[in-house]
């Protein structure tokens, strides 16, 4: 019985583990500090990735609209403090692959 338990607590300590995993931060928005001002699940400086996902769900040009606004940056969608621009210091197939990862969520 005291094995039981023991794997049954241990399975969904990897499912925990597991569905944190999913939601990590990919290396490229580590490598381009997009991190100083985002999280996956919580506002930081900007909006939580998750967010941004929810708020774009649907939408067919979404992928289009986020590139451009990493790309140029903007200010007024979440709140008063600006995206600052990101392009040309940050290459744009990094900043697609990171946007299809934010829609991803």
């Amino acid at each position: 019985m005291k094995s039981i338990v023991i794997s049954m607590i241990a399975a969904a300590g990897l499912m925990a583990a597991g569905s944190a995993m999913a939601t990590e931060m990919p290396p490229l928005a580590k490598k381009h500090n997009c991190t100083s001002c985002h999280t996956v699940d919580k506002k930081l400086v900007g909006p939580a990735y998750a967010d941004v996902a929810k708020k774009y769900k649907g939408q067919a040009d979404a992928e289009a609209k986020l590139v451009a606004k990493v790309s140029k940056g903007g200010a007024g969608v979440w709140g008063t403090m600006p995206m600052p621009p990101n392009a040309p210091k940050v290459p744009e197939a990094d900043i697609k692959e990171l946007v299809k990862w934010v829609l991803s969520l």
